[in-house]
């Protein structure tokens, strides 16, 4: 798909037009009228509501037209840093299917793809396809030796019309910069960069089937887990020939029960095979969603696999392998957050708050003048409460402790200290959604109990490795044990003659306060620029007949107020 495809401009319409709304009743509710003292009220608790039913207006849209809106509305899903609960709650079970593609055409695109007939490339292909997703759709197939495969056909067309939604989201995104609580915690151009790349491979077969590949190799040591083959032979840009290996889907509770299995068994497989891509790999399956995921029972290798912790058994269960389909949607960790990521993963796991926090400077997520003292604090809050809580318990104590964290630390919660790496929202959107289906599988999952060994095993590596860099730090402890002497003389001598000198910086809590203060003296400065230009222009009213020049000084009093009441927004 080249940037110079033809764009589907109905479509474009729609899709601009919808959000252009959305931009338009944002300014005209949440930046004008809840300025205005009368409406403010109104305005700030209708807030909740309204933005519902947006999200369930969008929810609409993206079901009636698919393509990339649907995945632009389970992307927002777990946005929770920028959007409230009430509305990510609306987009959470947004599912990428919609009716099948005509079969005529479905056929044709293989057959233009192969050059020669169906019929001469599969010794069968059933029509009436497995799955249906908004940019391509699952059937059934033989090869003509006889192998079992799942064909994956892109939609006829699709990539018009991916391009045709990606061309409004970037205008969207470009539109956002003008809200400044977005704009300074994303960088916004990279977020569209990213967005388009990562779904322009979506429909890059060969890149995804490449990917299937590599992350096999990754887990190739480890019994409990598999990845289908690739069938190069039979795949091009627009068709994926795969080994067929479907089986008891992850959230089919009750077909695992009835396997055997252990459900809470698979909740913790999964939480460490996603601990090692994100923390040991850094190539992430970023599109875990229930359809992609299925558990295999291998009761025949019962006595095999229980001699390795990989897909284990508790004593009576059988064991299993877990299954991960459809690569197209990964994502890569940039190396210079590898060492930030592994500091936060040793930190959590030992109930670090400190080093915890400094993983956020290194991998700098903190907006400048961030209060690290207090960041800690709330993490150390946060250990202490939920430390060795399952998943039931803990979003029960989360709804208990809600009040508490927003009084006691709505400083923070206000300022929203953090801004968000454009090339990890990918990995945050895997991990929403591994968070939610571990919970499904096993409400009682204590993800503590499987961070700790996991965070302990980081720190030996660490040790291991960094034992040449611990000696440095000893040899220079012992050149400041001899130089701190002459260092500690020459700063009694300077100040004995009175040349010592100081720099004095304002702590974190003055800063605000300064802050909070200069942002009053500027809205009393223009409040009385808007209330003088406000009587002069009623005083010309009533002393004299309606002019321009008149008329003119009212309009300015208001524009005046609405580009304060903008301003107040940033």
């Amino acid at each position: 798909m080249t940037t110079t495809t033809k764009l589907n401009r109905a479509r474009y319409r729609k899709v601009i037009w919808f959000f252009a709304r959305v931009f338009m009743h944002a300014i005209w509710w949440d930046l004008l009228l809840r300025r205005i003292p009368l409406i403010r009220a109104y305005a700030t608790a209708s807030f909740l509501n309204r933005w519902q039913r947006i999200a369930r207006r969008f929810r609409g849209v993206a079901l009636e037209m698919g393509g990339v809106l649907i995945k632009l509305g389970q992307f927002l899903s777990i946005r929770v840093d920028i959007l409230p609960l009430e509305i990510t709650r609306e987009l959470a079970d947004l599912q990428d299917e919609v009716p099948p593609a005509d079969t005529e055409a479905v056929v044709k695109l293989i057959e233009a793809d192969f050059g020669r007939p169906i019929n001469q490339v599969f010794a069968k292909f059933e029509q009436q396809p497995l799955a249906a997703a908004s940019l391509a759709q699952t059937h059934r197939a033989i090869l003509r030796n006889g192998r079992e495969v799942v064909v994956k056909v892109q939609r006829p067309g699709i990539d018009i019309l991916v391009q045709t939604d990606l061309k409004a989201i970037r205008v969207a995104l470009r539109w956002l910069k003008f809200y400044p609580r977005i704009s300074r915690r994303v960088n916004l151009d990279w977020l569209a960069e990213e967005f388009t790349t990562v779904t322009s491979n979506e429909l890059d077969f060969v890149a995804e089937g490449q990917n299937a590949e590599r992350f096999a190799k990754d887990f190739k040591a480890d019994p409990g887990i598999y990845v289908p083959k690739i069938y190069w032979e039979y795949s091009t840009g627009r068709v994926l020939t795969m080994e067929n290996v479907a089986h008891i889907r992850i959230a089919d509770l009750a077909a695992i029960d009835a396997a055997g299995v252990n459900r809470s068994q698979v909740a913790k497989k999964l939480y460490q095979l996603y601990m090692r891509q994100v923390f040991v790999t850094h190539f992430v399956h970023a599109d875990p969603h229930p359809g992609n995921l299925f558990v295999r029972p291998l009761s025949r290798l019962r006595r095999e696999l229980s001699r390795t912790s990989a897909g284990a058994a508790t004593e009576g269960s059988t064991p299993f392998q877990v299954i991960f389909v459809d690569f197209g949607m990964m994502a890569v960790i940039p190396e210079r957050l590898w060492s930030a990521l592994r500091n936060y993963a040793i930190g959590v796991g030992m109930r670090d708050a400190h080093r915890v926090v400094q993983s956020y400077v290194e991998a700098n997520v903190l907006l400048p003048g961030a209060d690290l003292k207090r960041l800690e604090e709330a993490h150390q809050a946060i250990f202490d409460r939920f430390w060795g809580v399952g998943m039931r318990r803990m979003r029960d104590l989360a709804l208990q402790d809600a009040r508490y964290f927003l009084q006691e630390y709505r400083d923070l919660i206000n300022e929203a200290p953090f801004q968000v790496q454009a090339d990890m929202l990918f990995v945050a959107r895997g991990a929403g959604i591994l968070s939610g289906m571990a919970s499904n599988l096993d409400p009682d999952f204590d993800p503590w109990a499987e961070t700790i060994p996991f965070a302990e095993g980081l720190a030996r590596q660490e040790l291991r490795q960094n034992w040449f860099e611990v000696w440095q730090e000893v040899l220079n402890l012992g050149r400041m044990a001899i130089t701190t002497p002459v260092k500690l003389n020459e700063v009694l001598t300077k100040a004995q003659r009175g040349s010592l000198t100081t720099e004095n910086a304002l702590a974190p809590d003055a800063r605000r306060a300064i802050y909070k203060l200069e942002a009053g003296l500027n809205r009393l400065t223009w409040a009385i620029v808007f209330l003088g230009l406000l009587l002069a222009g009623i005083l010309l009213r009533v002393m004299e007949e309606p002019n321009w020049v008149n008329s003119s000084v009212l309009l300015l009093s208001g524009l005046v107020f609405a580009f304060k009441v903008w301003r107040r927004g940033d």
